[in-house]
């Protein structure tokens, strides 16, 4: 199922930050969104997910040449700042969102194996959350939309503070996820959305505009990139 964007647009005052964005996204791959500092790319997951209304424009599915509407449940966002119930416990937070989404929840595992699976120590799965580091709260927001199984996910720079080791962890999570889904990637590190991403779109402009890595070495990838975003200084 493709995720298709068309004629997206958003402004703030006179500031066009989103101009017109078409684009389709296709199941099992990453997708790098990347793009300067105050480019546009938490407005764009914005407005898919709905916490902000576009000026113009429409996003959907698209399956045998069929158009579906975008339910809540589709979406899955990750923020950069991870938001958990920091007055529960890892145990208590996964048996809450399994109990309250038990009949759409269609991977049956206990949930000591949900926590094995994002490497949550056994000793830390009775501690509140308030006490888990930045890295584990990350992890634990991401479980639960592992849980969810939505058919979108969204990725606001979720990588960036972690220490080496759990970004790492986190990279291969998502590399087995993306098999059956769309996943698209906000980032401003080049090197990271190289790495990850098996597809590279930038937001430049108020515009999405995909690079071709075919027949580009590294070094001439990233020029191409870097000269795309800082076109984005003498606009």
């Amino acid at each position: 199922m493709d995720f298709a964007i068309e004629h997206l647009s958003k402004s703030f005052d006179s500031k066009q930050v989103l101009r017109d964005i078409t684009f389709t996204f296709e199941p099992g791959k990453i997708y790098g969104l990347l793009g300067r500092n105050g480019a546009g790319k938490t407005t764009l997951f914005n407005c898919i997910n709905r916490d902000m209304k576009a000026d113009g424009g429409s996003f959907y599915f698209v399956q045998d040449g069929q158009k579906r509407q975008i339910r809540p449940e589709d979406v899955g966002y990750i923020l950069s700042t991870p938001t958990v119930p920091e007055f529960l416990t890892a145990r208590e937070f996964i048996k809450f969102f399994l109990d309250i989404n038990s009949e759409s929840v269609h991977i049956h595992r206990s949930i000591d194996e949900w926590l094995e699976l994002i490497s949550i120590a056994a000793e830390d799965r009775d501690k509140l959350m308030k006490d888990f580091s930045h890295g584990m709260k990350n992890k634990m927001q991401m479980l639960v939309n592992i849980i969810a199984e939505p058919e979108l996910m969204l990725l606001d720079e979720p990588l960036t503070s972690l220490d080496v080791v759990v970004a790492e962890e986190m990279k291969q999570l998502l590399r087995s996820l993306k098999k059956e889904r769309i996943i698209i990637f906000s980032t401003h590190l080049l090197d990271l959305a190289l790495d990850l991403c098996d597809v590279i779109v930038l937001l430049s402009h108020g515009e999405l505009e995909i690079v071709d890595k075919e027949d580009l070495d590294g070094a001439e990838l990233k020029g191409k990139i870097l000269a795309a975003l800082r076109e984005e200084d003498h606009e």
